[in-house]
């Protein structure tokens, strides 16, 4: 994968996420600015999610630790745990707010 290739699918990952977030009727408020995506929850705990360029990888962390993911196979894969991105970032969301979350 090139970097042109490795923007265009971060890109259309990111939107998803911020998509699925509005859709969800969370409290949860997100920002991105330039590579870096800031969700940040009603306590003032923060998921941050970024595009890292040299290794093509997208990384998150939040309070339960860091995790990078590579595109394998049409997915964001966790390289630790070999959970997809959007699921982990579901799981994280709702530890964060510390509630259930209605994903649309």
């Amino acid at each position: 994968m090139n970097d042109t290739e490795f923007h265009q699918l971060v890109d259309i990952q990111m939107t998803a996420i911020e998509e699925a977030i509005d859709e969800s009727g969370a409290d949860i408020d997100y920002e991105v600015s330039g590579n870096v995506m800031t969700l940040e929850f009603e306590n003032r705990s923060q998921i941050i999610i970024n595009r890292q360029e040299p290794m093509h990888e997208i990384w998150l962390a939040s309070k339960s630790g860091g995790y990078h993911f590579k595109y394998v196979e049409n997915e964001w894969i966790c390289s630790k745990t070999g959970v997809e991105l959007f699921a982990l970032v579901k799981t994280e969301c709702a530890k964060h707010a510390d509630e259930e979350i209605e994903w649309v």
